[in-house]
């Protein structure tokens, strides 16, 4: 008999965009947090403890997602407007460092 060598199919972890609802690898998206003082912010490690979204690395993604109050439903909680803006220069900054490269 032959021997075969089989290749180890690992399971890649799957997440669906709150905002175009697509889903992708969790490495390919974001994930946001929700902390326990009440504010929102980027979990870039992913090991932050609370209830967390993921949103992908678009800013028509962060539009939808914050402008549409999807994060605040799924994360339930409610965002300040210092809060917002702080993710909304997120978003932006993650669609100039896709088009520039």
């Amino acid at each position: 008999m032959e021997k075969t060598t089989s290749t180890t199919n690992k399971h890649i972890p799957q997440r669906t965009c709150i905002a175009c609802r697509q889903v992708k690898a969790k490495r390919q998206l974001i994930r946001l947090v929700a902390l326990p003082s009440g504010g929102v912010e980027v979990d870039t490690d992913s090991r932050k403890a609370g209830r967390g979204a993921y949103m992908c690395p678009t800013f028509q993604c962060w539009q939808t997602g914050l402008v549409g109050g999807r994060l605040e439903y799924v994360l339930r909680t409610s965002l300040t407007q210092e809060n917002r803006e702080q993710l909304t220069q997120f978003g932006k900054k993650l669609d100039r460092e896709l088009v520039s490269g």
